[in-house]
């Protein structure tokens, strides 16, 4: 059998991903996300942080409670296919709210859309997305 990389380090070979795995680090979220899962992690690229208003991130990387609610808000537990999640409305985060999916003009989450689905790892799945996802 052959193994996949758990979704970080999955993340971190990426190369695209230095935002978000920095934020992961800092709120104390690599263990979680290298655990057992599975997750469906709805990730954004370093240029989904960029679009974020100037000193977002680095004021988030300062509110570690904060920083946590926005990042539990881009994972589900389980391992969500894309197929699947096209056939939900909407899907409850690990934050604990719920994230909104339409399918009817490819996938969006919320606002965000998904560019590249069904991201293969270990403990679960990536969907990559080009916005950050912001708990309500």
């Amino acid at each position: 059998m052959t193994h996949l990389a758990d979704i970080v380090d999955t993340a971190v070979s990426a190369g695209s991903f230095k935002t978000l795995v920095a934020a992961v680090t800092a709120a104390g979220l690599v263990d979680t996300l290298k655990g057992a899962g599975p997750f469906t992690v709805f990730a954004p690229t370093d240029e989904a942080f960029a679009k974020l208003p100037a000193g977002t991130v680095d004021s988030l990387l300062k509110d570690i409670p904060k920083l946590k609610k926005i990042l539990t808000y881009h994972v589900v537990s389980g391992k969500v296919m894309a197929a699947d999640a096209a056939k939900l409305k909407s899907a409850k985060t690990v934050e604990g709210s719920e994230i909104k999916i339409d399918a009817s003009n490819g996938v969006k989450i919320n606002d965000s859309t998904v560019t590249t689905a069904d991201v293969a790892a270990d403990n679960g799945v990536i969907h990559i997305i080009d916005s950050v996802l912001l708990p309500a």
